[in-house]
């Protein structure tokens, strides 16, 4: 017995808990379930895994099956197929549902089969019909004729020799049953066969034009023989059932005809009573009375004679009345008269006829189907997707164990492994071997046995992969166990950001296992079967996602192949030990005689001895259970009767496989079956059985060799008789497998081997190309709503124009439905079909293709069709769109309440707008997002020019993950792997090769300061400031030990070094020096005091080497490494004044670069002697070339480049190279030939260190200082404290795509001309000159000098003026033509300095505020002089305000606004009126066009529109968000019904000015600094130096669903004056919708997204690893 069966525990169904650390559950509530379909006892099962008897998986399937006779309703059969099925096929295309007619007489002759099998397979259509059709199964056409009585196939033994004994008197008779029923004792019971007609008369199948009169002789002799063969039976039938011989009523199966074996087994009530089915009778009144030679025959049961068979009307009678009796809820009746003794088929009456007939049977399949559709919405499980994927892996798993044999002692290892290991940490377990061998039978055997093993019951999560849509790409794999384990273990599941994203989800899935192991009472196993299997999207191969040691009471089980994809060499790594890797091993000849034996009595069936020995002599050879099966489901088809000379047993897997097709084509033809199985394996994820018979209807090479003998029925409809199909997919059995994707059930091969097969033997290039276009032709729809199509077949000898009835493919087959078919399989098929042209017109360029995808499977699905174009085809446009949407992913990915259309039009053509006029498909993509924007029915905001990040750049990706700055950054000496860390003490592990992340390493506390990358990138040392030293297991992600030791010097200096040759860390914090032993963290030394202080900078010279240390005066001391002593000290000369800053080994010279406070840089040797250089400035960081010839030292905004050599350091280039801000951070390119700088100016700036310091590239985007920079290859990594991100830059970009240049602004004073030609604002780094701005082209038009710094700026529109105010106090104003001086004011008086400007609406006022006083002076012309006219008004300020923000009128009226938030409003020379204030520094005051209101905002959440008659505000928004910063600017738009503000949450919103509703929030990822009205919308500029240039539209009654903060975490409230006192009228958030007082009748909201660059301090952002733009 097996080990899991000696355990024989029970498992405890109810032990479900509720965490209480780790992810936290929701009350019960929150996850209860609906039952649904399943119910209670089987959703719980399936969640746990546990056995259960699977319910009946009625899917989005409407299958219908049609009963009828071959010749009286063929006019009926056409009639439907061409006017009442694509009515219901449309119907259900609406309800996200497919329909299929099954009609298995359409377009075959009669005579067709030779084996007998057409009604046994038309009863096995019936079935599968009911059991996977959701709403109605069965319509029968009954007319006059009872149709055709077969002989049965197949008749017990016993019951045939009763037959046969009753015609022993007869031995004619009987020779002639015997001739024809063969005795096949491999039956059990035993069996007598109706052999196949082609037997006896082999003329019967061939059909071709040389042997037709054979053939037609054949046809008459078996015409003549089944009539004498069926008498004989019903006779002695007849007989035998009166003389009790055999069962009572078993006569009457040799009497039955088709169609009432049809509708015994169709016309039958569900439980439920639904009704199902239909039936349609048609009465011709006294048909016997007309009795027409030609047409007769046709409509009613005649025999050879010519005359009526009464005997058959007589059944059809009873049968109607059978049918009236069981169908009265789901029966039609209709009459036809026949005039002149004929039925005229072309009156006005029959064609009223057949539209009755069409018109009611769509409407019966309407009411069953909405009836079904109904109920099941009621008991819909939640989320439907999950049950569908465990009822797929739970019926998948129990098929594969049905027939395990063998393998005891591989199960009992592996279940005395689990037992063992299960209350402890342990490695997970990795089953591999060859192809065939039965792994995923292991898999599933172990799936039920290991909940044996384990007392306190267990949660078995199985998956076998590969096998369905959601099984086969790691995201959704990981994505379905989160849920599963979540349910089962009753814990909240994970939200939609976190499943949108990979690494998020990968992160979560990890910390899942981990609070599932804290339960501590129920175990969790893990089984992924065939990880070969998984696709390779998202690094799956690299198994990153996989935990590499599982915690106590959670068990991992992995198989793969040995060498597929190299995973079994990544999983020896990654777990070495080898008691955790069992190999399966081919089966003994034991176990395969076991195994036939079992699989034989599955079917009640057995071999003779020699076909027995035949089988097993060829396993021998192989031992594969798949070979076994494959012979076995051969066998199982082989009769006792039949010698084993003649019998075929392939000799390994993959023959037995071509011998499966073998036999297919001799039975169904070469060209059917090869275009198939093609079709099957071209597709992306399978077809349906209804699009494959549609494909297959497309395909003229298979309808040529299908008619090629016989006619098709209607020469205006040509499709594939459905009956062929039926009988080549029973010929296929088990191999034909069902599967998922997109929701609806499609077919598959059974096994890698199947599909290697069809791609050796079927699909060579050129058959592999047209099979695909194929394909492209059906899902893009190109033959459907009636478009015909030409075929010449041979039989006709003439071009037949055909409608080949196949579906409409649609986007969307209804508002919110979507055809997930045609999004997931058309891309593929044009791309492989050669069709790129296509390819780019339909779905690459098409926006709606863009959104549906997106809207269906997300960014990240369609970047994968993108992926897989741009891999194979170069095209600048495609790679340029392709990056445009990996710009905009993250913003996507962020979106928890639905896709926002949007968003995506918007960001598209603001990004791609800089290439119009380039490109063709950009072009075409461009005036697709401005129709859909013109059209659109909500306020939105539409992009008249480029201004978001450009596609084709550097900038390749954001990585996110950390919710604080990032602090540090270490590289793998490979470069292939990152270390980063952040301020809160998160450190995350990503693979640079491909961007992913590998782990999140959490136990840091605070900020960690360094980090160092050891043991060829198995291991990392971090230190923090939470005051310990950990160090890393880098391939678990797991900590290895925790070293407490005081880190309060970082404030100072710190560094972290580990010579791995002495496996010693060495930490110094600030004056102090520990060693570690590094195995085991056992403290070497430790060095304080002395000369160490807080000036001290250490350096370690390298393995066997010594310590330096460098203090205040030239300090130099010299420390033994291994004991820590002393050895010597110097004392520098000409430092006695110095204070190191910054120190660096170099290590190739035994010295040591010190840089110092006092701008000395040193090169310091062992002995003490020293070089020195000098610069101006401290030097902040030292950085050498990897050849260690090359020193850089970063001094303020400068970089000085030196050559090193043994003797001297010596300045190389002429000119330092510089930034407009700080320089930060540096680093070399590997080869030395590159310089990449960071600066606080948050730009980057690549120079070229061979071509004298050239500067080779600057790249904006970062938007924060940046402080850390490294480089792997041409990739560069960029990171700040300041910022969460990092962000991946490629120094290899293709630089014909750069678009024109961003200005460079990193102040909060900007001004913009109202025509957007020109922005002005003070230049970075030199605040004393104004730079004009063209951003049209992206170039400097002028720089002006203005002497001192500019405080202010001002831009009069009408009047042309730039004005500018002074730090000095004095006031510029320049011409906007000429850009000459007009004038400079001087201040009032000394220590004046311009705090604010504003010029009043009409232009004729200018307000300057001063430290002391605000002066309205009278504003000219730029032709008068003076410019400035006489002092209008002035008002002292009061001492204990900052004015912070102003506004002017013309009647010189001020507001002021103040640091404290206090309002002034200043009317003529009295004093001030004291508005309401705010609660924080008012940041902006803007008065309306027609001045009657103004708008006032701060740095708190609250918005106020004033009326400035009142003296009061109308209007207050308050906008609180998790990230919102307060207003920077605003504007009214130039009606005055809008005010548009820009906020410090890096958004663009407006707002009603009405009423104060929020009409639309719009992200553009950088602050907005200014904000001018045009007269179709704004124009803005931004911090990342573009200029917004943009329309506002706003329809008088948006979306009654138009929900404004849908994707935003925030909420909106705005309170109107009313009365006395306030209203509130709008009110809204992400999950309450929006609320408005009935007062207010506009429907106003915003859409908008959230952005993770908005995410500083979200909870979300805390959690978040992902990569982003």
């Amino acid at each position: 017995m097996w080990y899991f069966v000696k355990k024989a525990l029970g498992t405890n169904r109810d032990t479900i808990y509720t965490a209480s650390e780790g992810l936290a559950a929701p009350p019960m509530s929150a996850h209860r379930i609906k039952a649904g379909i399943f119910g209670t006892d089987h959703r719980h099962a399936l969640l746990r895994g546990e056995p259960t008897d699977l319910p009946v998986d009625q899917a989005k399937v409407v299958r219908v099956f049609i009963s009828s006779t071959f010749t009286d309703m063929s006019m009926e059969r056409d009639a439907l197929l061409d006017k009442a099925y694509p009515e219901v096929q449309e119907f259900c295309q609406k309800l996200g549902l497919v329909f299929e007619v099954v009609d298995m007489r359409w377009g075959v002759p009669n005579t067709l089969t030779a084996d007998h099998m057409s009604t046994e397979l038309c009863l096995t259509e019936i079935e599968s019909c009911k059991r996977m059709s959701l709403g109605p199964t069965f319509v029968a056409l009954l007319g006059n004729r009872y149709g055709f009585r077969p002989i049965p196939r197949v008749i017990e033994g016993k019951e045939f020799e009763e037959l046969l004994l009753k015609h022993a008197s007869d031995s004619q008779s009987s020779k002639l049953l015997q001739e024809w029923f063969w005795k096949d004792e491999n039956a059990v019971p035993p069996v007598y066969i109706l052999q196949p007609i082609t037997t006896h008369l082999p003329d019967y199948s061939k059909m071709r034009t040389e042997r037709r009169e054979e053939h037609e002789k054949a046809l008459q002799s078996w015409s003549d023989l089944q009539q004498l063969i069926a008498d004989l039976l019903r006779v002695a039938a007849t007989q035998a059932e009166k003389e009790g011989r055999i069962q009572k009523g078993a006569r009457h199966k040799y009497f039955k005809s088709v169609t009432e074996f049809e509708i015994d087994r169709g016309l039958v009530e569900t439980k439920e009573g639904d009704v199902c089915s239909t039936v349609f009778i048609r009465d011709i009144p006294n048909i016997q009375d007309h009795f027409d030679q030609e047409q007769l025959p046709k409509f009613i049961d005649v025999k050879d004679d010519g005359s009526i068979d009464t005997e058959a009307q007589e059944r059809l009678a009873s049968l109607k009345a059978q049918v009236v009796g069981k169908s009265t809820r789901s029966l039609r009746m209709h009459s036809v008269q026949w005039s002149d003794g004929v039925l005229d088929t072309q009156s006005q009456a029959h064609a009223e006829y057949l539209h009755d007939l069409c018109q009611n049977f769509v409407e019966d399949m309407k009411q069953q189907i909405e009836g079904k559709v109904a109920a099941r919405h009621g008991v819909q499980e939640e989320p439907a997707w999950l049950f569908e994927e465990l009822r797929h892996q739970g019926h998948l798993c129990r098929v594969k164990r049905s027939i395990f044999c063998g393998r005891s002692q591989l199960l009992t290892d592996i279940g005395q492994c689990l037992e063992q290991h299960n209350g402890s940490t342990h490695w997970p377990l990795v089953i591999h071997g060859a192809s065939g061998t039965g792994k995923t039978a292991v898999m599933s055997k172990l799936a039920e046995e290991v909940r044996r093993t384990f007392r306190n019951g267990c949660v078995v999560v199985t998956r076998l992969l590969g096998t369905s849509a959601l099984s086969s790409e790691i995201h959704s794999v990981l994505k379905s166990v989160c849920f599963q384990v979540c349910l089962a273990f009753r814990l909240k599941v994970p939200a939609a950001h976190v499943t949108n994203s990979y690494t998020e989800l990968v992160r979560f899935f990890h910390n899942l296992l981990s609070t599932a192991s804290k339960r501590n009472r129920e175990t969790l196993v893990l089984i992924f079967d065939s990880l070969d299997q998984l696709s390779s999207s998202d690094g799956a191969h690299r198994l990153h996602w996989l935990p590499k040691v599982c915690p106590p009471k959670v068990h991992i089980i992995v198989s793969t192949l040995p060498a597929e994809h190299n995973i079994l060499a990544v999983l020896q790594e990654v777990i070495p030990r080898p008691e955790c890797h069992f190999e399966v091993e081919p089966l003994s000849n034991q176990h395969g005689q076991e195994l036939i034996d079992l699989l034989l009595g599955t079917v009640k069936r057995r071999l003779t001895t020699e076909q027995r020995n035949l089988i097993l002599e060829r396993f021998r050879d192989c031992g594969q259970p798949l070979m076994l099966k494959l012979t076995f489901d051969e066998a199982k088809r082989w009769s006792s009767y039949v010698p084993a000379s003649e019998l075929d047993v392939a000799a390994g897997t993959r023959d037995a496989v071509r011998l499966l097709y073998s036999h297919l084509e001799k039975t169904h033809g070469r060209v059917f079956v090869s275009h198939a199985l093609g079709y099957i394996v071209c597709s992306r994820n399978g077809l349906s059985e209804s699009e494959l018979k549609e494909i297959l209807s497309l395909d003229d090479e298979v309808l040529g060799d299908i008619y090629q003998y016989w006619s098709p029925p209607n020469k205006d409809i040509i499709r594939l008789p459905p009956l062929l199909w039926t009988r080549l997919r029973y010929d296929i059995g088990d191999y034909l497998v069902e599967r998922q994707a997109d929701g609806f059930p499609v077919l598959g091969l059974y096994h890698r081997q199947f599909t290697e097969v069809v791609y050796e033997l079927y699909l060579l290039a050129e058959e592999k190309t047209k099979q695909h276009s194929v394909l492209a032709d059906y899902f893009k729809g190109t033959w459907s709503h009636g478009n015909r199509k030409s075929i010449t077949l041979p039989l006709l000898k003439e071009t037949l124009v055909a409608d080949r009835k196949v579906s409409a493919q649609p986007l969307r087959f209804g508002d919110d439905v979507l055809n997930l078919r045609k999004l997931s399989e058309l891309p593929h098929h044009l791309l492989n079909g050669g069709r790129i042209e296509e390819l780019k017109q339909e779905v690459l360029g098409n926006m709606e293709w863009i959104v549906c995808k997106v809207q269906a499977s997300g960014m990240k699905g369609l970047l994968e069709d993108f992926y897989a174009c741009t891999k194979q085809i170069d095209c600048p446009e495609v790679q340029l769109v392709q990056d445009a949407l990996l710009l905009i992913w993250p913003t996507v990915d962020f979106m928890e309440n639905g896709i926002d259309q949007s968003v995506l039009y918007t960001e598209m053509l603001a990004r791609l707008h800089f290439f119009k006029g380039s490109y063709p498909m950009i072009d075409k993509l461009c005036q697709q997002c401005e129709r859909w924007c013109a059209a659109c029915p909500n306020p939105i905001f539409t992009p008249l020019c480029g201004f978001f990040q450009p596609p084709g750049g550097p900038l390749r990706t954001t990585l996110t993950g950390f919710s604080k700055g990032v602090t540090a950054m270490e590289l793998s000496t490979d470069c292939t792997l990152l270390v980063a860390a952040s301020l809160d003490g998160m450190m995350i592990v990503w693979n640079l090769q491909d961007i992913e992340v590998i782990h999140t390493l959490t136990g840091h506390s605070a900020e960690v300061k360094c980090i160092k990358v050891i043991h060829n990138k198995a291991q990392a040392v971090s230190g923090s400031f939470d005051h310990t030293l950990r160090l890393w297991n880098l391939l678990t992600g797991k900590e290895i030990y925790s070293i407490p030791e005081d880190h309060s010097g970082y404030e100072h200096f710190a560094l972290l070094h580990v010579d791995e040759a002495a496996d010693v860390i060495y930490s110094v914090s600030g004056p102090q020096i520990k060693a570690w032993h590094l195995k085991n963290g056992q403290p070497l030394f430790q060095l304080s005091g002395g000369t160490l202080d807080h000036t001290t900078c250490t350096a370690v010279l390298g393995s066997h080497s010594s310590l330096l240390t460098m203090s205040f005066g030239g300090t130099l001391c010299v420390w033994d490494e291994i004991q820590g002593t002393l050895q010597n000290t110097y004392h520098l000369t000409g430092l006695s004044l110095s204070t190191p800053t910054c120190i660096l080994s170099i290590r190739s010279q035994d010295k040591v670069a010190v840089g110092f406070n006092d701008g000395f840089v040193a090169m310091v040797s062992l002995d003490g002697s020293c070089d020195t250089a000098r610069v101006n400035c401290p030097i902040t960081f030292l950085l050498a070339s990897k050849d260690e010839k090359c020193l850089l030292a970063g001094f303020g905004k400068y970089i000085r480049v030196f050559k090193l050599n043994y003797s001297s350091i010596l300045k190389v280039l002429l000119m330092d190279l510089e930034h407009s801000g700080s320089v930060q951070a540096a680093v070399i390119s590997q080869d030395g030939s590159t310089l990449i700088t960071g600066s606080n100016d948050e730009t980057i700036r690549v120079w070229s260190l061979l071509d004298k310091g050239k500067l080779v590239d600057s790249m904006e985007g970062m938007g924060v200082p940046i402080n850390l920079l490294s480089l792997s290859g041409n990739t560069l990594i960029s990171a700040s404290r300041s910022a969460y991100y990092l962000k991946i830059w490629s120094l290899a970009y293709n630089r014909q795509h750069k678009t024109i240049a961003p200005f460079h602004n990193r102040t909060a004073i900007a001004g913009i001309s109202e025509d957007g030609k020109f922005v002005c604002f003070p230049k970075s780094g030199d605040l004393e000159k104004t730079v004009i701005w063209n951003p049209e082209e992206g170039v400097t038009l002028r720089t002006i000098d203005t002497g001192n710094e500019i405080c202010r700026l001002a831009v009069v529109q009408l009047k042309r003026l730039l004005l500018c105010g002074l730090r000095s106090g004095a006031l510029l104003a320049f011409c906007m033509e000429t850009w000459q001086e007009l004038m400079c004011c001087q201040p009032p008086g000394p220590g004046e300095t311009v705090q604010c400007l504003a010029v009043s609406r009409s232009e004729e006022q200018l307000a300057t505020a001063y430290i002391s006083c605000v002066m309205v002076r009278a504003l000219h012309s730029a032709e008068c002089d003076p410019l400035l006219g006489d002092t209008l008004a002035t008002f002292p300020t009061l001492p204990r305000f900052v004015l912070t923000s102003m506004a002017v009128m013309s009647d010189c009226s001020v507001l002021l606004g103040m640091d404290t938030g206090e309002l002034h409003l200043y009317t003529g020379n009295s004093l001030p009126t004291v508005l309401e204030p705010h609660d924080s520094r008012v940041t902006c005051l803007e008065i309306s066009h027609k001045e009657e209101y103004a708008f006032s905002g701060c740095q708190g959440p609250v918005q106020r529109i004033w009326n400035l008659q009142k003296q009061r505000w109308d209007c207050e928004f308050s906008y609180k968000g998790l990230f919102f910063q307060g207003v920077k600017c605003a504007a009214f738009s130039l009606d005055d019904r809008v005010i548009y503000t820009g906020s410090r949450d890096r958004t663009i919103k407006a707002w009603d000015l009405r009423n104060g509703c929020l009409l639309v929030v719009q992200y553009v990822y950088a602050e907005v600094t200014n904000i001018v009205p045009s007269s179709t919308g704004l124009l803005a500029s931004t911090r990342l130096g573009y200029l917004v240039r943009e329309s506002f539209t706003c329809p008088p009654v948006p979306d009654a669903n138009y929900n404004p903060l849908r994707n935003i975490r925030a909420s909106c409230c705005v309170q109107v004056r009313h009365g006395q006192g306030t209203r509130r009228v709008f009110s809204t958030g992400p999950r309450n919708g929006s609320r408005k007082s009935p007062v207010v009748q506009q429907k106003l909201t915003t859409l908008s997204t959230r952005h993770p660059q908005m995410e500083r301090s979200s909870p979300i952002a805390k959690t978040t690893s992902s990569i982003v733009i």
